[in-house]
């Protein structure tokens, strides 16, 4: 079934292809965007299935055997990655369509945006599927070039603004990461990553500890962990809604995933994990003191996100099976959560008008079902039981526990603190925006209007509405099987930890 492989990414960028070809015809580009993502999704539920039963699934890309040529791999992780951002970049499909014709788009289309967000798509899937350090270099800039235009989409001064500031920050991590390929194929002669897990044990210890900061400092600046992080806020929140939903819920979990590729599969010795365990704690408490100073619903989400990052890194730092798949197992949750929610405050923006709480109030009462689609994956954000982010949340303070080293438990005091903050800022949103009354700047009539929706025209359109509640679905499906969930990530930590699977997977016969 090794022919499954490519096809995440080769699927994406043949839509893209056909929808740029489309450009004057806005209902085929849509019909072409989401076949083409129904598509991958279908084709990553089925190579996680495949790599349950038959472990790594390998292809050397044209026919070039490694370490000559570029190869992708689908293991339990890379597999469980596509699945997750495929359901997500599907659903924020639907709601961007909805968007655009609630909008009116449909009469002055932006022709660019449906090809862009399929490049954007096959970025992701690239960086997940990617046997090689140079590979994963190129899938990050797809996703650069990509994500500039999503961005900017309006051409607004605030869109270029943040788009500016975004661009910098991520060419100044890409030109670290390359200055670090350059270094590592200077030292070993290849780019290949299950052949760079043998030859990173030759190397001199000053140097490996090098190549470790270099590629983690670029990493953490995709990642946006504490202090590589004070972009985000100012990028994410101008973008539209279901441009902000995609980035927040899948562009950092790839410098998350490229973290915990690279030290489990190339630095296993575990000598840098007190300097992730301080990232973390100040990922995490930094992150959530930003969020509860905020009064714009955009903007304490954007903190949240960098917030919860530091739960990712710390059960990397504890270089153990339930530390890792612990981790693994809220990156899946996270993504789902996030971008739900993200959603959720583009409806409320609809609603409301604004998102921000001064001029916010009465919208349990006007809006229920929004309401509830925002409640819901906040309480999961804040690891209420029994939702997937307390079973998350308890699996990575369980680890940490375990552990029983003194920094481990500082850091679990950090997440049992970040996770009450959360609650706490969230609780916020809801009480300001949710269950105060309508604020005194609506006028009367309009405030009572609202009070009585049957009597008003709907605001809330049906296809931004439908993706958003099966996202929140979508997470409350997660505590259900989060069982079988964490035996299957349980699983995948201990291939990655023991990297046996996926180096004899790429070379059967011995790495060269």
């Amino acid at each position: 079934m090794s022919h499954l492989v490519p096809l995440p990414v080769i699927i994406p960028l043949l839509g893209a292809a056909l929808t740029l070809m489309m450009a004057r015809a806005p209902r085929a580009q849509r019909a072409v965007s989401v076949i083409a993502l129904t598509a991958t999704l279908v084709v990553a539920a089925a190579l996680l299935a495949v790599t349950f039963v038959e472990g790594p699934q390998v292809v050397a890309v044209g026919g070039w055997a490694p370490p000559l040529g570029i190869v992708l791999v689908a293991d339990k992780l890379a597999a469980l990655m596509l699945v997750v951002s495929a359901a997500v970049t599907l659903c924020v499909l639907v709601y961007s369509i909805g968007q655009g014709l609630a909008d009116g788009s449909d009469e002055t289309p932006l022709s660019i945006y449906h090809p862009t967000y399929l490049v954007l798509t096959a970025g992701v899937t690239n960086a997940f599927l990617s046997g090689d350090l140079f590979n994963l270099y190129v899938g990050f800039e797809v996703l650069l070039v990509a994500s500039y235009v999503l961005l900017t989409l309006g051409s607004t001064e605030n869109r270029i603004r943040a788009g500016t500031t975004y661009v910098v920050v991520s060419l100044l991590s890409s030109v670290i990461f390359l200055s670090a390929l350059g270094l590592v194929y200077a030292s070993t002669g290849t780019l290949n990553m299950a052949q760079l897990a043998g030859r990173f044990d030759e190397l001199p210890d000053n140097l490996r500890l090098i190549l470790q900061g270099m590629l983690l400092l670029a990493f953490g600046i995709k990642a946006a962990v504490f202090p590589l992080s004070a972009w985000l806020p100012d990028s994410y929140p101008t973008a539209p809604a279901p441009v902000t939903a995609v980035f927040a819920g899948l562009l950092t979990k790839v410098g998350v995933y490229a973290i915990i590729r690279t030290e489990t599969l190339l630095f296993p010795d575990g000598r840098i994990t007190d300097v992730l365990m301080v990232i973390a704690l100040l990922t995490m408490v930094v992150g959530i003191l930003g969020a509860v100073a905020q009064s714009d619903i955009k903007r304490l989400l954007s903190f949240t996100l960098i917030s919860h990052i530091g739960y990712m890194v710390f059960g990397v730092a504890l270089t153990s099976v339930s530390g890792l798949s612990g981790a693994i197992f809220y990156i899946a949750h996270h993504i789902t959560i996030q971008t739900a929610l993200f959603l959720a405050a583009g409806l409320v923006e609809r609603r409301g008008g604004t998102t921000s709480l001064e001029r916010l109030g009465g919208l349990a009462r006007v809006a229920p079902l929004l309401s509830v689609l925002f409640f819901v994956p906040a309480l999961n954000l804040a690891g209420i039981p029994p939702f997937s982010g307390f079973l998350g949340k308890l699996g990575l303070l369980q680890a940490g526990v375990d552990d029983a080293g003194p920094l481990a438990w500082v850091v679990v005091a950090g997440g049992v603190l970040t996770s009450l903050l959360t609650l706490y800022a969230i609780g916020r949103v809801w009480n300001l925006a949710f269950w105060r009354a309508p604020h005194p700047d609506v006028p009367r009539d309009e405030a009572e209007a609202e009070a009585e929706p049957e009597q008003s025209t709907p605001m809330l359109p049906k296809l931004m509405v439908a993706p958003t509640c099966a996202l929140v679905a979508f997470s409350v499906a997660l505590t259900f099987v989060a069982g079988p969930l964490f035996e299957f990530t349980s699983e995948a930590a201990e291939d990655l930890l023991t990297r046996t699977p996926y180096i004899e997977a790429v070379f059967p016969d011995g790495a060269p």
